[in-house]
C-alpha cells in the first residue's frame, strides 16, 4: 500500500477537525442547552437552535422512522466513508484534500449521531434566511466541501480548455 501524500494527510486533518467540532456542538445541545425536540432559542438574528432529529437523509427526506433505515444509512454512511478516505489517501492536490476532508468529516460526524443515538441530531436554524432545513456542523462539512470539489472540477475543466486552446 502506498504511503498517504500531503494532500491525503490534510484531508484527514480537515475530517478529524470537522467530526471533533460536529459531535462537540452537538454535545453541547443535547447536554448543555437541554433542549427538547422541537424547541427553538433564538440567538442572534437570523440564527436559533432548534433541536431536530434527523432519521431520514439529507435535510430530512425520507424519514420513516423504521429501525432497519437506521442502519441501512448507517451502512451507507460507512461504505461512503470508507471510499472517501480511499479517495483522500491518494488526493494529489490541497484543495482537493480540503474538500474531501470536509465531505469525510460530516459523513463520520453524522454516521457517529446515527449509531450513538439512532438518528441525525440538527440544530442549526436560519429560517429567516428563507432556509427552510435545520442542519448541523457535519451538513456544512458536506455541503462546503460538495461546494469547493465543484468549483476545483470547474477551475480544472477550464485549465484544460485553455490549454487545448479550446
Amino acid at each position: 500500500m502506498s504511503r498517504v501524500t500531503r494532500a491525503g494527510m490534510v484531508a484527514f486533518v480537515v475530517a478529524i477537525a470537522v467530526i471533533i467540532a460536529d459531535q462537540m456542538t452537538k454535545t453541547w445541545v443535547l447536554s448543555d442547552l437541554r433542549l427538547a425536540v422541537g424547541e427553538s432559542r433564538p440567538i442572534v438574528w437570523p440564527l436559533s437552535l432548534t433541536l431536530v432529529r434527523n432519521d431520514g437523509v439529507s435535510f430530512g427526506f425520507f424519514q420513516t422512522h423504521a429501525e432497519w433505515t437506521r442502519w441501512m444509512l448507517a451502512g451507507f454512511s460507512l461504505v461512503a466513508s470508507g471510499a472517501l478516505a480511499a479517495w483522500a489517501w491518494r488526493a494529489e492536490r490541497i484543495w482537493a484534500g480540503v474538500a474531501l476532508g470536509l465531505v469525510l468529516g460530516g459523513a463520520v460526524g453524522n454516521l457517529i449521531d446515527r449509531v450513538r443515538l439512532g438518528a441525525v441530531v440538527d440544530f442549526v436554524d436560519v429560517q429567516p434566511l428563507m432556509f427552510p432545513w435545520i442542519f448541523n456542523v457535519a451538513d456544512s462539512g458536506i455541503n462546503v466541501g460538495v461546494g469547493v470539489a465543484a468549483a476545483l472540477m470547474l477551475v480544472d475543466s477550464l485549465a484544460a480548455r485553455r490549454k487545448a486552446g479550446t
